[in-house]
């Protein structure tokens, strides 16, 4: 449509017998996991969505909320929570990445006031490109492995997180899609596309999962990447200019609430 580029959502519902591979990765994150001549039954479900804007005022966005479940050789099952929202602006609005970092915060205030600061150092660390120094946006929330105090309290929170979507990106769009905008803006975007592919395809947990599940759909995978993106050979934006400013905040994260 006239205001984003590339818009998808998913919804995931797997289950069969992890593989090897997967396990693997799961166990390095610390998952005790007993399988039963060498087979783990599994099911995973969640929804995520990827946002692509046409405006480079206007920020990418990324949630997903998920569910999982591993039945152990014993009959023992094994289940966790993992999630988040995440903004990747072209361009840094403070007003914007107030307004979105406080909504989540409010979000997960309604459980438990520690969840936030804990969940946004947690995305800041997770969607960082170890090789550019930098991290794909000015984060958000992120968690994973969640299993306690109760499924329940832990669900209740999820959703909590998932209804703060709309409120949280919604009025950030609105305020932005009719901006006008130069081809160098335009230039600094796809740019900046080019780093968020880097870290989907290099380091982004789901991906990887993905692809290394049987049967699993590689296009839906890939629907988080944009439409289209660009890479310049050692490209820096000039000292004090809008493009610097953001690039000092992706290296540098901030505290967008206090």
């Amino acid at each position: 449509g006239e205001v984003f580029e590339k818009a998808g959502v998913n919804v995931s519902v797997v289950f069969g017998l992890l593989s090897e591979e997967a396990a693997r990765q799961m166990r390095s994150r610390g998952k005790s996991l007993k399988a039963k001549d060498g087979k783990l039954p599994f099911c995973a479900m969640g929804v995520s969505s990827v946002i692509h804007p046409k405006n480079p005022h206007v920020p990418t966005m990324h949630f997903n909320y998920r569910y999982f479940e591993i039945e152990e050789a014993d009959g023992t099952k094994q289940w966790w929570f993992g999630g988040g929202t995440d903004l990747t602006p072209t361009y840094l609005n403070e007003e914007d990445a107030v307004h979105f970092h406080k909504t989540l915060k409010e979000a997960c205030d309604k459980h438990d006031v520690k969840l936030y600061p804990k969940y946004k150092e947690w995305c800041d660390d997770y969607f960082y490109i170890k090789h550019r120094g930098e991290r794909r946006g000015i984060g958000g929330i992120f968690f994973d492995d969640v299993d306690s105090p109760s499924k329940e309290e832990v669900f209740q929170f999820v959703k909590s997180c998932a209804k703060a979507v709309v409120p949280c990106y919604i009025p950030i769009v609105k305020r932005h899609c009719h901006d006008s905008f130069t081809p160098e803006e335009k230039l600094w975007q796809q740019l900046r596309r080019g780093r968020y592919v880097e870290f989907n395809l290099v380091y982004d947990r789901g991906t990887k999962f993905g692809l290394l599940t049987p049967g699993s759909r590689t296009e839906s995978i890939l629907m988080s990447l944009p439409l289209t993106a660009r890479w310049e050979y050692m490209h820096t934006p000039p000292a004090s200019s809008k493009e610097a400013e953001i690039l000092e905040v992706l290296r540098n994260p901030k505290d967008w609430v206090h």
